[in-house]
């Protein structure tokens, strides 16, 4: 292969992700797949450092409200669904969409494939009535695989790796037969110009792989999609969303990786594939989960190398391992 490095400029991977933390979120959150919060399952998570459960109304409705009761600080995770309620099983609080005295519940939102939650005091940004979505083929004629995993970084360094498609081919070659970059945004891109376009070629085997050509765009700050424009499964699409959690005990940052797949085709036969979605899906995560091992130490690696210069530079120490932006 070819280095790469001299075309993966810094600076205009910089200047892509400047761009990308700058456009509006509405102040929602990716906690999971829709598929993983079922009725009778309350789930707890945490998003930026606010604990939160998750539940699904016997009608299928999306619930969310803090994890914490207000009665005694009860994880309500562990609550018992009874209809749209969760009984703490402290002391039975009864705890509902309605809310009660500090404790009320938050936005959420289904899309058919995440789940979302909206934090208006974490974001600090205008509310939105839904999240910016992109451009999607249907999720009930597609097959469809949500992988997720967490490492220590921050949201933009799962993002800034994205950002960087020129290291596909070199640090995952079991995945990629070849990726080229055919065009990349400058530094002063307008919103129509902000993507890349690359040919890539999937690997199946080490002799086979299935070429195709995709874009990369960033609809939101924590948000990175490749769609298949040409190819074989054109108009599929790859969401990769990253998620602030907790904190680890020593400061470090945790962010929580969901890579949505909904695998399209307009084939005849595709119909058939979607039927199989259940042996297929396995697979698809698999896949999506291999990836993801390298591109988190990737991300965690961009993330201890800022944590290390910001460290220098307030002790007056500079580092000599410092990237040009050129």
């Amino acid at each position: 292969m070819a280095p790469t490095w001299r075309d993966a400029k810094p600076g205009i991977i910089h200047a892509a992700l400047e761009r990308a933390q700058a456009r509006p979120s509405g102040n929602w959150y990716v906690v999971g797949a829709s598929d993983d919060i079922r009725v009778g399952s309350p789930t707890g998570t945490t998003v930026a450092g606010v604990e939160l459960v998750v539940w699904r109304a016997p009608d299928g409705g999306l619930h969310a409200g803090p994890g914490a009761c207000p009665h005694l600080g009860a994880d309500m995770s562990t609550a018992q669904q009874s209809g749209c309620e969760l009984i703490c099983r402290w002391h039975g609080l009864a705890l509902g969409p309605s809310g009660r005295a500090g404790w009320r519940t938050l936005p959420a939102h289904d899309d058919g494939v995440l789940v979302w939650v909206r934090l208006d005091a974490v974001g600090g940004e205008e509310p939105t009535d839904a999240p910016v979505l992109p451009v999607r083929p249907p999720h009930t004629e597609s097959l469809v695989a949500v992988a997720s995993m967490e490492g220590t970084c921050e949201p933009e360094d799962v993002i800034a790796n994205r950002l960087d498609p020129w290291h596909g081919a070199w640090f995952h070659p079991h995945s990629f037969a070849d990726l080229r970059v055919d065009s990349a945004p400058g530094r002063t891109a307008s919103d129509a110009e902000d993507h890349f376009d690359l040919h890539v070629a999937f690997r199946l085997t080490r002799q086979w792989g299935i070429p195709v050509e995709a874009r990369f765009t960033c609809p939101d700050p924590r948000t990175i999609v490749m769609h298949i424009t040409r190819g074989e499964g054109a108009g599929s699409v790859v969401e990769t969303h990253a998620t602030p959690l907790a904190p680890h005990p020593d400061g470090r940052a945790r962010t929580l990786v969901t890579e949505a797949v909904l695998a399209h085709s307009t084939r005849a036969g595709f119909v058939h594939a979607t039927k199989a979605q259940r042996l297929v899906r396995p697979l698809m995560e698999f896949a999506a989960k291999r990836l993801w091992v390298d591109d988190i130490e990737y991300a965690e690696r961009t993330y201890e190398v800022r944590r290390r210069r910001r460290a220098g530079a307030g002790s007056g120490v500079t580092g000599t391992s410092a990237v040009a932006h050129d």
